[in-house]
Order: structure tokens, then sequence, then C-alpha cells
């Protein structure tokens, strides 16, 4: 008699044959530690961003000239210190990460919806139209974003919506060009080949074949550029090219605690620590996402 020791499967979960090419992803990301402490902190930093002004009693404009560039402590109000204007740097830093976040999420929200569409247009018309669309992209991208973004300064004036538009109408650039490398190797295959011998509408197809199938390296990319949208913001503002007062940004504060490092260092450690621990935490979701997504790990 033989007693069978196989580790026995889980009744919510299939067997390794049986798990598809997401479940087996899911399961190599969630052993991706580092991956996993870059999404804890991206979720403790995004509700610091939600409730640190609700649970401070300073507001974020409010000017206390008695208070000026006072230390961080935990038994006063101010427990990240103030600024030269003694306002709260825990709230304004709080704000900041708001609108650092909005821009890099929304920002690639809008490159990934240009980018896909556009990238996936080209690689699967092909011909003079994918020749034409590319020739586009390589124009656009030999014009230099900081110029670009003092021409919008110029000619609009100094506004948050400029920035959106600015970072948006350069960064979907090489989406397109990954999605258009991804669709030049998917529209060989059978599928859309029996797809098209089927007359189904090439909008049709992108939406239902090419997209879907080319989602693995889109979705690493866009990981990677949340974080960078967010580093060419706090980098205009620092140059005063993006948010004005009396709104702040990540690189707002960067920009005004430069000015006072050597006397108070930590109006400059404390926001940029933030942004890097935020760049950090991206980059590590991107790195487990690229190797569970990975098909020769499937």
């Amino acid at each position: 008699m033989t007693i069978d020791t196989a580790p026995l499967e889980t009744a919510t979960e299939p067997p390794k044959s049986q798990r598809s090419y997401w479940q087996n992803a899911r399961r190599r990301f969630k052993s991706h530690k580092a991956a996993m402490a870059g999404v804890w902190m991206i979720v403790a930093i995004a509700l610091y961003a939600i409730l640190g002004p609700l649970i401070s009693p300073n507001a974020m404009d409010t000017i206390n000239f008695q208070m000026r560039t006072s230390g961080p402590t935990l038994e006063g109000a101010h427990w990240f210190g103030t600024d030269s204007l003694g306002r709260d740097l825990f709230v304004r830093t709080a704000y900041g990460a708001r609108i650092s976040l909005m821009i890099g999420i929304l920002t690639t929200a809008v490159a990934l919806s240009i980018g896909v569409v556009f990238g996936a247009v080209a690689g699967l018309r092909g011909g003079w139209v994918d020749t034409t669309m590319m020739r586009i992209v390589d124009i656009l991208y030999a014009l230099p974003l900081i110029f670009f973004i003092i021409i919008l300064v110029t000619v609009f004036g100094r506004n948050i919506m400029l920035i959106f538009i600015a970072i948006g109408a350069v960064e979907w650039l090489t989406m397109s060009r990954i999605v258009r490398g991804q669709t030049l190797s998917l529209k060989q295959k059978e599928f859309v080949e029996a797809a098209r011998a089927m007359a189904v509408p090439r909008f049709t197809i992108v939406r239902r074949h090419i997209i879907p199938n080319a989602i693995g390296p889109v979705i690493v990319f866009v990981t990677l550029l949340v974080p960078a949208n967010i580093m060419v913001e706090s980098f205009m503002s620092f140059l005063g090219l993006g948010v004005q007062e009396p709104m702040t940004s990540w690189g707002v504060l960067i920009k005004e605690g430069a000015a006072e490092v050597e006397i108070h260092p930590w109006l400059l450690i404390l926001p940029a620590s933030f942004l890097a621990v935020t760049m950090f935490s991206f980059n590590f979701v991107g790195d487990g996402l690229r190797d569970a997504l990975d098909p020769k790990e499937r």
C-alpha cells in the first residue's frame, strides 16, 4: 500500500498545467518581493496624498511668519516643519504628491490612448500608411521637449493644462513604436490572418486581437512612463515652467528647498525623498511586471 504524498492543489487554484497565462503572471508577480514592496509603497504615498491634508490642522497656503523655517517635530502642529513663509510642509508635500501623481498618471493615460491606437493602426496597415505615420513620429521626436514647453508657455501663459498637453504630446511617441513593433509581429499570426480573410474591419482586429496580445510590453512600459512623467513635471517646475503658486508639486518644493539647503536642509530632503521613493517604487513594479509577463517564464 502506497500513500500519495504529492501536495494537493487548493480548491480555488487550478493545477499549474491548467493555469492561464495571466494566472501564472499574477503568481510570479506576487512572488517578486521588490515589486510587491513597490506596490505597497505607492499605495502608502497615494493614501498620504489623499488623507494627509485631512488629518493635519493646517492649510496648504496659510502663512505664519512667526513659524518660518521651523524644523520637523512630532510635538507641535508642523510635523514636517515649515517653509520660508511659515507654511506647513506636511500638507504642502501631500498636495505636491497629489499634483505629481496626477500629472504622472494622467499624462501616461493620454500617451497610452494615443500611442496604442496610432502604433496598432500603423503596424496593421503597413505600406505607405505605416511609413507616413512613422515619419510623423520621427519629426515629433526631433522637437525638444523644453523648447515645445517654452513655446506653449509664451503663447498661452502658465497653466497646469499646458503640462498635460506638453508631456502628453511627446511621451506617446515611444508607446506607438512599441505597439507598432508588436503589431508587425502579431499580424502574421494565424488568428489575425483568419480575421482578415473573414473581412473583419481593421478597427475590430486592432481592438480584439492586436491590443490584447500586445498588452504585456505596454503594461511594463506604462509603469516606467509614470515615474518618467513625474520627473519631467518636477524638472519643469524646478525651472519655473511647471506648476505655479498657490498650487505646488514636488518639483516646486525641491526648487524652494534647494535655495536654502545649507541652512534648512529638511526643506529639500523631505520632498526629494518622496520623489525618490516614488521613482524607485514604480521602477520596482515595472521590473516585477517585466519578469511576470515574460512568455519564456510561462
